[in-house]
């Protein structure tokens, strides 16, 4: 992205750290739940609220999402790794310390590809606990600390500062959550802070080699604020050096409702916070066996996924991405396929699944696991297609019923009466009849307006409800016509 100040042309450098919460029933050190909501301190175990004495358990648990997620990413496995504290004072969190991953996290490179075919390389994943929450009550002024999601693990992911765009970041972030959904390491609920995100945004003269010094957007909770906060920010940092100004290291937080960046502190330096290894923690040795065995499991990946759409199931680019971009759509599609017998089916059933049916479920905001209509039942309406016994056009008249009653797509079709006609000789007298009261369209068809024939077919759908088999209303017109 280059962005046109008034004094000259800039590129805007970003890299981004994206803190994803942990699928786990239990906490990085200890065995309190990670359930959403509860009571306030409700969900934390004397381990989380550091109790004197108590000492950090490690959530084996744990260790095997990060090494599935540094797989999925194309990452290095460190065979050993280790905690560190990292010291800083916040008051929902109680040790004083974070115990973190800093000299040697569990996973080091990896790279995610997105739309326009570039690479965001990943400079590593590791391995945190989370803080817990302050409640602040303003009749009396108090603040409560309510430490549920206190140690509750994170993976912290950081890239290089290789995104040159707000659309860039978007991409990222997107295909990001869509592969820790596909392998179940994170959710990606942004909205309840499963997955939230910091820019680091720095701008440099168009054809400057030196990257420029950066600023941090903290807490960033949606796609759309990623996008419009890292666009603020380097338009801001583009005016101030234009005017003369300096920019310095520092974290700002983003104000949705000005769309702007506003200070929030001085940016802290690594020796600040003190790092050292945790002594109460050994360190994470890893077999390759056991890799090996985590990289068994992981599940076919989203591009992997659409390649095979494309090129094994023959449904275009546009119907595979819809489909694979949700992994419970994905495994509806599939076990529909599987159910359609033949493979020529499944190109139908993909437009019927990201036309037909996503129409439906968006209209109705419901998600394709409360879906009223089955896999097999809509593999079963492609193929009733297929064989001829309903057309398309009846066909989504079916659809609609069977999205209201969950009823089967044959039931349907018998108790309405709907079945295709496609009796010949039935069709051609009523292809004759229509031509003898419609003279001037035969003759205007005849005198090389073929479009007319588009006018026939409809008088015959017309005629017999829509129940009229197409194909064979359009080779008897056309016979007729010719002669």
């Amino acid at each position: 992205m280059v962005i046109n100040g008034s004094k000259g042309d800039w590129k805007v450098d970003v890299g981004l750290e994206i803190h994803a919460q942990v699928i786990s029933e239990s906490k990085l050190f200890s065995g309190a739940s990670t359930d959403f909501g509860g009571a306030p301190n409700s969900h934390a175990s004397i381990i989380d609220a550091a109790l004197p004495g108590v000492l950090p358990s490690l959530n084996q648990f744990v260790i095997k999402q990060a090494v599935k997620t540094g797989l999925a990413l194309g990452g290095n496995i460190n065979k050993d790794s280790f905690f560190d504290r990292k010291h800083y004072f916040y008051p929902d969190l109680p040790q004083g310390y974070q115990i973190t991953q800093f000299y040697n996290p569990i996973v080091t490179g990896g790279a995610i590809e997105i739309e326009n075919k570039k690479k965001i390389v990943l400079r590593s994943i590791h391995l945190e606990q989370d803080a817990g929450k302050s409640i602040h009550d303003q009749s009396p002024i108090h603040t409560y600390i309510d430490l549920n999601r206190a140690g509750i693990a994170l993976m912290e992911i950081i890239t290089e500062p290789d995104i040159s765009s707000p659309s860039e970041a978007t991409s990222f972030l997107k295909e990001l959550r869509l592969i820790l959904r596909y392998i179940n390491a994170c959710d990606g609920d942004m909205e309840n802070g499963s997955l939230r995100c910091d820019a680091n945004v720095s701008v440099r003269p168009l054809g400057s080699d030196k990257l420029g010094e950066r600023c941090e957007i903290k807490n960033l909770n949606s796609i759309r604020n990623i996008s419009i906060a890292i666009e603020s920010e380097a338009k801001r940092q583009i005016a101030l050096l234009e005017s003369g100004g300096t920019i310095t290291q520092e974290t700002r937080l983003f104000n949705p409702n000005l769309s702007t960046t506003e200070f929030m502190r001085k940016k802290e330096n690594a020796y600040e916070y003190h790092y050292f290894p945790d002594p109460d923690l050994p360190v994470v040795s890893l077999e390759q066996s056991f890799v090996d065995s985590v990289a068994a499991s992981l599940p076919e990946l989203p591009k992997s996924k659409i390649a095979r759409y494309v090129n094994s199931l023959n449904l275009n680019e546009y119907d595979a991405k819809v489909i694979a971009s949700n992994k419970d759509c994905a495994s509806f599609f599939e076990k529909a396929v599987e159910h359609g017998i033949s493979l020529e089916n499944a190109k139908m059933i993909g437009n019927w699944v990201s036309v037909e049916l996503f129409g439906y479920l968006n209209k109705h905001s419901i998600s394709i696991l409360q879906s009223p209509v089955k896999p097999s039942d809509l593999a079963d309406l492609v193929i009733l297609i297929k064989q001829g016994i309903i057309s398309g056009t009846i066909a989504k008249q079916v659809f609609a019923e069977m999205c209201e009653t969950s009823g089967k797509p044959m039931s349907i079709i018998k108790s309405r009466g709907l079945e295709q006609l496609s009796d010949e000789v039935t069709i051609e007298k009523l292809v004759d009849n229509i031509l003898a009261i419609n003279q001037d369209s035969v003759l205007a068809y005849k005198n090389g307006k073929e479009k007319i024939l588009g006018f026939f077919v409809g008088q015959v759908m017309k005629k017999t409800s829509g129940k009229a088999n197409p194909s064979l209303v359009n080779e008897i017109l056309r016979k007729k016509l010719s002669k």
